[in-house]
């Protein structure tokens, strides 16, 4: 393992033991742009007080290649026993976003020691609040980090691909993931005398059990939807039926006509189940990020990248996932392609999934993640790169 991949190492250890929730990465910002600082070459600039873009000007014209890490951290208590286990109660990274940054600051590190023989420019941008609607890319978008960029590239470390392990998915990869919420408003009352009340939990069950078939009687099996309902929260105790019920949930899709129609099936059914009861309701749709859709030849240029830098037998297949991500947002603006480098090893029970208390991921992962993107973005540059190794990925026993 070299300088950079140990530093890579200790930088997200760094970020694992002080993480910063969505649009609350102060310090976090702070001490990517101290790291930033120290590495020549880079013009570094803050967007927003919770992000950072550095860019590396090549000695020769060229393309520019945007290259994103996400930094944010989730309300969520650590359970791992691990001595990088994070030090703030309530916040850990939970999805990999420590690792993701860790990765493209060597990235940057590599890249710069290589300034004289680019042809173009690539630009870093550590973005903020990629957990939280309506997230951190669109800001950064509008604040002009993709203007005259020509393909952006960025990756997740992802738990259920085995370490040692890619996987590109050209065309959809993450869904659009919206969210609902719906307030049933009845009449409350004594629950010993039900028959003078409208229940409104009554109502909510009814409306639960009929949105399941908004996927499976009002979808084409064939198109991939979620409609899960995540909250269900309604009274006070054991002798009232209160007076509303509130449900929520996410609704997620590829499509962009069900992603308009869904909604209005459910609004539907929600409007018909009320009005037969006597109740009312109050019904809210949030449209969340765009879904994730790789430009399929840029894809097809990277999967070449990573046979001949890793070998053919480490890209692996993958299906979309319904999981969603505002890496869409600079996907609008050029070609893009979101990877997932695999971080479990069963053997070391890192298996829990993303967004879980005890979510850990693989360390070797972190040199495959930089190895990937260091080889993609000297490739869109043009630049010339090394034979493909002949030593084995690194897998930790």
């Amino acid at each position: 393992m070299d300088d950079i991949s140990s530093r890579v190492i200790a930088w997200r250890r760094h970020l694992h033991r002080h993480p910063e929730v969505a649009f609350q990465e102060h310090g976090t910002a702070q001490f990517i742009a101290d790291t930033l600082e120290r590495i020549p070459g880079l013009a570094i600039t803050r967007p927003t007080a919770t992000s950072v873009v550095a860019q590396l000007d090549g000695a020769k014209p060229g393309p520019t290649v945007a290259v994103r890490a996400d930094i944010d951290a989730l309300p969520i208590h650590e359970e791992n026993d691990v001595e990088y286990r994070s030090t703030v109660p309530g916040a850990m990274h939970a999805c990999g976003h420590d690792g993701h940054t860790a990765i493209v600051l060597g990235l940057a590190t590599r890249l710069a020691a290589r300034q004289t023989e680019l042809a173009g420019r690539v630009r870093f941008i550590f973005q903020h609040a990629e957990e939280l609607s309506p997230g951190g890319a669109e800001e950064l978008v509008q604040r002009g980090v993709m203007d005259g960029v020509d393909h952006v590239i960025g990756l997740h470390l992802w738990s259920p691909v085995p370490v040692g392990k890619i996987g590109l998915i050209g065309g959809p990869a993450m869904a659009a993931p919206d969210t609902f919420s719906c307030t049933i408003v009845g009449a409350g009352g004594h629950a010993a005398a039900p028959h003078q009340t409208i229940d409104p939990i009554a109502i909510g069950a009814q409306v639960v059990t009929a949105l399941q078939q908004v996927v499976s009687r009002g979808v084409d099996p064939l198109d991939p939807v979620v409609v899960s309902i995540t909250q269900f929260v309604a009274g006070t105790t054991f002798n009232v039926i209160p007076n509303s019920a509130y449900l929520a949930g996410t609704i997620r899709t590829f499509d962009a006509e069900l992603r308009r129609t869904v909604p209005q099936q459910m609004e539907r059914i929600v409007r018909g189940i009320t009005e037969a009861f006597g109740a009312t309701y109050q019904w809210s749709y949030e449209p969340g990020y765009r879904p994730v859709v790789n430009d399929v030849a840029l894809t097809e240029r990277l999967a070449q990248v990573v046979e001949r830098t890793f070998g053919a037998d480490t890209l692996v297949p993958l299906r979309p996932t319904m999981g969603g991500e505002d890496f869409s947002a600079y996907q609008q603006r050029a070609p893009g392609v979101f990877a997932f480098v695999g971080a479990r090893n069963d053997a070391r029970g890192i298996t829990h999934p993303h967004h879980h208390p005890r979510f850990d991921l693989d360390e070797a992962s972190l040199d495959i993640g930089l190895r990937y993107l260091e080889a993609a973005t000297l490739d869109l540059l043009g630049a010339p790169q090394s034979a493909p190794p002949t030593r084995p990925l690194a897998m930790s026993a």
